[in-house]
C-alpha cells in the first residue's frame, strides 16, 4: 500500500525535559484506518500536533505524499488534506454560528459563498446538526460541539483524518452518527482513543503508545 503520511524516527523532548516520543515510526496508507491506544499524557496529542506542524520534532521526519514536510510551503500542502479535529473542540469552533464555523475552511479553500454554504449544510447534515446550522457554538452541548468540529474538518474534503478522543462527551445516538462515518469514509483515518469497543468498529491497525514507544498489537 502506497503511504500517504509516515512518521521516521520522530523524537519529542518538551522544554521541561520530559521525553514524550522515542524513534516513532508510522506509515498510513490510502484508506488506512488505524488506532492509537494510550493512556493520558502517554503523548497521542503531542504525536498528532508534530504531524500538522503546531510542534517541531527534535528528531525525525515527518513525510507526506513522499516529500519531508520542511518548510511553510511544505505544511500547507500537508494542512490542506489532513484533517485536524482537536482534543478540545471549542478550539476549532469561533465564528457567529456554527454553519459560519464550518463554511470557513471551504471559503478559504476558494469556493463561492453559496458553495461553500451548500458544503456546510451537506456536511452539517450527514453529523445530524442540520437543525442548529444557525445557533452559535456556545448554544451547543459539548458532544454537539465536538460533532461540530468534526464538520468543520470533513467541509475540507482531507485525505486522512487526525482524531484526538473522538467519542468524549457523544451520546449514543452521535456516537452511533460518528461510527457510521469512520465505518464508510473512503478517508485514511488515524485516531487517538481510550474507547476500544469503538475502535474495533472500524480500525484495520492497532498501537499502542507507552513511554514514548509505539507497540503494534
Amino acid at each position: 500500500m502506497k503511504a500517504l503520511l509516515k512518521l521516521q524516527h520522530v523524537k519529542f523532548t518538551y522544554p521541561d525535559g520530559k521525553e514524550v516520543l522515542k524513534n516513532i515510526t508510522l506509515s498510513i496508507g490510502f484508506g488506512e484506518k488505524i488506532a492509537i491506544i494510550g493512556r493520558n499524557g502517554s503523548g497521542k496529542s503531542t504525536l498528532f500536533n508534530l504531524i500538522v506542524g503546531l510542534l517541531k520534532p527534535e528528531g525525525g521526519k515527518v513525510i507526506f505524499l513522499g516529500e519531508p514536510v520542511e518548510g511553510k510551503k511544505s505544511l500547507m500542502r500537508l494542512r490542506q488534506k489532513v484533517g485536524f479535529l482537536f482534543q478540545d473542540p471549542e478550539d476549532q469552533l469561533f465564528c457567529p454560528t456554527l454553519l459560519e464555523d464550518v463554511a470557513f475552511g471551504p471559503l478559504n479553500m476558494g469556493l463561492s459563498p453559496i458553495e461553500a454554504k451548500e458544503k456546510a449544510l451537506e456536511v452539517l447534515d450527514l453529523v445530524g446538526l442540520a437543525g442548529l446550522a444557525d445557533h452559535p457554538s456556545y448554544f451547543l452541548s459539548e458532544g454537539q460541539k465536538r460533532m461540530g468540529a468534526l464538520a468543520a474538518v470533513l467541509a475540507m474534503d482531507p485525505d486522512i483524518l487526525l482524531l484526538d478522543e473522538p467519542t468524549s462527551g457523544l451520546d449514543e445516538k452521535a456516537q452511533a452518527t460518528l461510527e457510521e462515518i469512520l465505518i464508510n469514509t473512503n478517508r485514511a483515518i488515524l485516531v487517538a482513543s481510550h474507547d476500544k469497543p469503538f475502535l474495533n468498529k472500524f480500525a484495520t491497525k492497532s498501537y499502542t503508545l507507552s513511554n514514548g514507544i509505539l507497540l503494534p498489537h
